[in-house]
């Protein structure tokens, strides 16, 4: 199927032409060609398409679950049947590998997958001691309402779809704003799907648009109970003030300053192998990529070796080459920041054992190393293909070291005593924490989401469901109680 004709927002189940006098062209990271052009929504269309998924979701909510379940069913149906297309725009839009690509297809069918436990939760009510006699107490899980969706370029189906799929099972409605820079996979092949999938129309509103054109109104609709978003700690922290100021609830996953430590007995040939994958895939541009390499002096030096041999034989190129790891970042904008921390780097005095090369958006790995764990390079937050590997002289320095940020959203620890190896998982401060695996771990079943500054709530089946339903006590007096006066 070819989506690039995807171009319109879906606003109550309708395909809309945008009505801004702006246009945005979709690119191709690699190459620079047009995947599509888009005529953006105003403010106008997005305050539409609040107030109607606030009457949407009034419907919605009575719906059965085995209907909700129908739904999603045929969502999922639409993926698979569509996959090898998707997988083509993924790589095309976001410039990730076709390895990558296929990957975050897997996550988005699982996520639907377990979307359809949620529905029932609708229905399980629990009762409660009650203190007064002949009294009942129940507890009862109801849909919060309209949900506001905000997901970022890297892997837009995925962290899309992530939000997307609990809210509607849960009997709620979305607002939806993709990154524009990936429009199809992040937002309109979602809308396809659940117009093929027959939801009733006004429940997802997927709005194509830019800051330019609505400002804050995502964020600020009174219509909208919970804001999810995902991005950098900087937007976050501003929609938590909006949200706060309104006492909306929010769902942040924000950026990463992610540990790997290698300790005193851990594998260094294993290391190396998970520290690849968990730095290169999708070029470093994950919240969760390895942004540190804590490396025990017992090991740098060979670990050091080993790494920037294997880093040199990592294919880099066209994304839709099936041999590809490392392709384009996202655009030019993302990709002169990279090279600015780079020649930073370079200019404090970082000592560079692999020089990379840009050509375009495309820029091959480099690996600093005897990096300073307070240095600006150590301190930033990458998301590209730029490994900083830092000496800690002990095990209790290395987690010192892993510690020293303000971030605190994934880690991986390498060591042969599992038992040992958990309890330092614990005393690292992040939501996540793999030991003997690298950073970059995502299951539809897990409480995913962070510490510190990289963000609040959890997403993953069933803290989601939590976040995204409200819990009401309805008490029932069976017999007339008496009263004090």
């Amino acid at each position: 199927m070819d989506f690039t004709s995807l171009n319109k927002s879906f606003i109550n189940g309708k395909w809309i032409e945008g009505k801004s006098q702006r246009t945005f062209d979709n690119q191709n990271p690699y190459d620079g060609s047009i995947i599509q052009t888009i005529r953006l929504a105003t403010l106008e269309q997005l305050e539409e398409s609040f107030l109607i998924a606030k009457e949407a979701q009034k419907h919605w909510a009575k719906i059965t679950a085995e209907d909700k379940k129908d739904v999603l069913k045929k969502v999922i149906e639409f993926l698979e049947s569509n996959r090898n297309s998707i997988v083509d725009i993924i790589s095309r839009e976001t410039g990730g590998s076709v390895v990558k690509a296929n990957v975050e297809v897997d996550l988005t069918v699982g996520l639907v997958k377990e979307a359809l436990n949620m529905p029932d939760e609708l229905n399980k009510v629990k009762e409660v001691p009650a203190g007064i006699e002949n009294r009942v107490n129940r507890v009862h899980k109801l849909p919060l309402g309209v949900i506001t969706s905000i997901s970022p370029f890297n892997f837009p189906m995925n962290l899309s779809m992530r939000t997307i799929a609990p809210a509607i099972a849960l009997g709620n409605s979305v607002v939806h704003k993709p990154d524009s820079q990936t429009a199809l996979a992040g937002g309109t092949i979602i809308a396809k799907a659940f117009e093929y999938a027959g939801l009733p129309k006004g429940v997802f509103n997927c709005i194509l648009t830019d800051l330019e054109e609505i400002g804050d109104a995502m964020l600020e609709s009174p219509h909208s109970q919970l804001i999810s978003f995902t991005g950098s700690t900087p937007v976050g922290k501003h929609i938590g003030k909006i949200a706060g100021s309104m006492l909306k609830r929010v769902a942040l996953e924000l950026g990463g300053n992610n540990p790997f430590i290698l300790l005193k007995d851990g594998n260094v040939d294993q290391a190396v192998d998970a520290a690849i994958f968990g730095k290169f895939i999708h070029q470093g541009q994950i919240c969760m990529s390895i942004n540190r390499f804590i490396i025990h002096q017992n090991h740098y030096d060979k670990f050091v070796e080993k790494f920037v041999e294997r880093v040199k034989d990592i294919p880099c190129g066209d994304p839709t080459d099936p041999k590809t790891i490392v392709g384009p970042l996202i655009n030019e904008e993302q990709a002169d920041k990279a090279m600015k921390i780079i020649d930073d780097a370079k200019e404090a005095g970082v000592k560079i054992a692999l020089e990379g090369k840009r050509e375009g958006n495309l820029i091959t790995p480099f690996v600093f190393i005897d990096v300073e764990n307070d240095s600006e390079l150590a301190q930033t937050e990458l998301f590209s293909p730029i490994a900083t590997i830092i000496k800690a002289d002990s095990d209790e320095h290395a987690i010192e070291l892993a510690n020293d940020t303000p971030f605190g959203l994934s880690s991986a620890i390498f060591t042969e005593d599992l038992t040992e190896g958990e309890q330092i998982a614990l005393s690292i401060e992040s939501g996540m924490t793999h030991i003997n695996d690298q950073t970059v771990n995502d299951y539809p079943t897990v409480p995913f989401g962070g510490a510190k500054e990289s963000g609040m709530g959890r997403f993953g089946n069933p803290w989601i469901v939590e976040e995204f339903t409200m819990t009401k006590w309805v008490s029932i007096q069976k017999e007339y109680r008496k009263y004090p006066f």
